[in-house]
């Protein structure tokens, strides 16, 4: 049995990990994830990569998601943004003077993925609506949480739905494919200030307490395709 679960309100690519992202209507989707989705990465002199946190692949640079970056039309080199949304000429040297490193450059995907885990991330309006609602005052979106797709569940559907996902294969639009896995452990990336979203400690605290600081569902692709804002999600 098939049944549509929601569709897809809106769409984000990162191509410049741990940076703000831009928000597309269409994407092409490949086994690697959304075309061009965090390709590339800040790296420092020991390899490892700009994040929220510090672990043996990841270097904590704060300050990183106030930037945004972006892939103007028809090109394969992504843009930095500045503080203020303008192009930057040189992204390695401004992102030298900006975090006060001089180790550190603009990097390409090699061998090894930039992705912390699996190539798509989604969310629910649902779980977003409970997030809202449990830290009231605090301003939250789905930039918080940095999903591939934002889909918008109808009216009652409960919480962290994603979970009864997990094991399932889903369609969106009519030709992509994917296959839910499991969900994202959450990390102090999501209390970080990014443009108008203050820093908040509350988010990840509210998430730890009532649903062991996971969100969100990760997939796998199974057949290559387009996703489109209005595309229907059917669990197969």
């Amino acid at each position: 049995m098939t049944y549509t679960v929601g569709v897809v309100e809106r769409i984000w690519r990162y191509p410049i990990k741990s940076t703000g992202g831009e928000w597309l209507a269409q994407a092409a989707v490949d086994p690697r994830g959304l075309v061009g989705d965090r390709l590339f990465a800040v790296r420092d002199g020991e390899g490892k990569l700009g994040s929220g946190k510090n672990t043996r692949r990841f270097r904590r640079m704060p300050g990183l998601l106030q930037l945004r970056s972006r892939y103007p039309d028809g090109t394969e080199q992504p843009e930095l943004l500045d503080l203020h949304g303008a192009a930057v000429a040189d992204p390695t040297a401004y992102l030298r003077r900006y975090l006060g490193r001089d180790d550190v450059e603009l990097a390409r995907e090699q061998l090894i993925s930039h992705f912390d885990q699996l190539p798509l991330s989604v969310l629910t309006t649902a779980t977003l609506d409970w997030v809202r609602a449990a830290v009231p005052g605090v301003p939250v979106d789905e930039r918080r949480f940095r999903p591939n797709l934002l889909i918008r569940t109808p009216p009652g559907t409960r919480p962290f739905v994603e979970d009864d996902w997990f094991g399932c294969t889903a369609r969106i639009g009519s030709a992509l494919y994917v296959e839910f896995v499991r969900s994202s452990e959450r990390c102090v990336m999501t209390n970080e200030a990014q443009q108008d979203l203050p820093h908040t400690p509350l988010v990840l605290r509210a998430l730890a307490k009532a649903h062991h600081a996971r969100l969100d569902a990760l997939a796998t692709v199974v057949t290559p395709g387009l996703a489109s804002s209005g595309d229907a999600l059917t669990l197969m």
